[in-house]
């Protein structure tokens, strides 16, 4: 009780700070209850899935790490998800890869996939007030080699081109049974370690195969299509480059997915926000950390994250804007990695609402850029911590480290018996 007293007086000091500045804090409060997280279910398990329990990555991706207690099954995958978002504050989504599908120990290959095997997970979704989101699953697949939508064969091309023609069918169903579209991501790892003799020719078969998956029309679920800058065995070619997918996206009406980790270091994802929003419908963000490659670490608190957060409000873009987390370490406890992830990005995206953009935006439309600059340095010390303990506590989850017990006591009694 007594820390929650202070909380609240704390608070109440820090309304009044911001209030000097022109900031209404209730307000930046109420807009960040409105951000839904898609969560990525595979943090839990590190992309293995149900296909094969036994089977490694590939396509260019790893994980790292072997901490205890990886969720085995699709039982213990729901109860470590659930266990995350009852440390996080308000409610998100939860995003799904293909290979997540309740297959009941069947076989089913990629282009036989059904909404049916993911009946019990629009269920427990509904059952647990949350939404789902998809996405296809090109890699660790005895089809994937280095190609796939952009493979020359046919037959393995054509197989591909029909997985992800019914992922879209899937994400329309899911879509319509939870009367909010659904999102699905695609991602292909197709490439090369060495270039190749001709760049041209793979581009033009994925853009034959992509042009083909999107001939139906769906109403419940929104296309989105992820880029990347390479992958590991796969450096120095990526067919669906970002200049590739940027060029679809704006040519077809079809949603760009920023992967954080999928670009040069020295790029600001931040950056090509404004100009995707003039250029297509949406964006959809997967919000990674690399460390000098795709390394897929934990997100913090960062000023990469920061920048990335204010753009997207000072572009009043909400409604356009999709954000969805997708890294995997299995070097520290899965669950503390999620909660970690999630916080540190609502964290940002209240730093970038508590911002008084339109005095920033007046002074630099009257040419004061001192006061632009000196502003904007003021606003690091302001007590915005305080703000996030009130929302915390509002939401009825563990303020500051309180969580850490959390997750240690749910160790103990769950995951460290598996």
């Amino acid at each position: 009780m007594k820390k929650e007293t202070s909380i609240k007086q704390a608070y109440d000091m820090a309304v009044e700070r911001y209030a000097a500045i022109g900031v209404n804090v209730k307000e930046a409060i109420k807009q960040l209850q409105d951000i839904s997280l898609s969560l990525h279910c595979w943090q839990t398990d590190d992309v293995t899935g149900f296909e094969n329990q036994n089977g490694s990555l590939t396509g260019g991706i790893q994980v790292t790490g072997n901490y205890p207690g990886r969720a085995r099954t699709i039982d213990e995958v729901r109860a470590d998800i659930l266990k995350a978002t009852s440390l996080i504050a308000g409610k998100h989504r939860l995003s799904l890869h293909e290979i997540y599908g309740d297959f009941q120990g069947k076989k089913v290959d990629r282009n036989e996939v059904e909404p049916v095997h993911f009946k019990s997970w629009m269920e427990w979704a509904k059952e647990n007030d949350m939404k789902l989101d998809f996405n296809s699953t090109s890699f660790s697949h005895p089809k994937s080699g280095n190609l796939t939508l952009a493979n020359p064969d046919n037959t393995i091309r054509n197989f591909w081109i029909e997985h992800t023609k019914r992922c879209r069918w899937i994400s329309n169903e899911m879509g319509k049974y939870q009367n909010d579209p659904c999102m699905l991501n695609i991602w292909i790892h197709d490439g090369s370690k060495e270039v190749p003799a001709n760049r041209l020719k793979y581009r033009q078969i994925l853009k034959k195969s992509l042009d083909e998956i999107f001939e139906t029309r769906y109403e419940n679920m929104k296309d989105c299509i992820e880029a990347k800058l390479f992958g590991i065995g796969l450096e120095s070619y990526t067919v669906g480059s970002y200049d590739f997918y940027l060029g679809y996206g704006a040519k077809n009406n079809k949603i760009v997915t920023l992967d954080t980790g999928h670009f040069h270091l020295t790029e600001s994802i931040a950056d090509k926000v404004s100009s995707l929003l003039l250029f297509t419908p949406e964006i959809m963000l997967h919000v990674s950390r690399p460390v000098r490659w795709d390394s897929d670490h934990v997100v913090i608190l960062n000023d990469d994250l920061l920048d990335l957060a204010r753009e997207i409000v000072r572009c009043k873009a909400f409604s356009r804007v999709h954000i969805g987390l997708d890294y995997f370490d299995a070097t520290i406890n899965r669950i503390g990695a999620y909660v970690i992830g999630c916080r540190a990005t609502q964290k940002a995206f209240l730093l970038a609402l508590l911002e008084p953009s339109e005095t920033l935006q007046q002074y630099e439309a009257e040419g004061r850029y001192f006061e632009r600059l000196a502003l904007q340095e003021e606003l690091k010390s302001l007590p915005w911590s305080a703000v996030w303990d009130m929302f915390c506590l509002q939401n009825n989850v563990p303020v500051g480290e309180d969580y850490m017990s959390d997750i240690e006591k749910y160790e103990k009694e769950v995951t460290c018996k598996r």
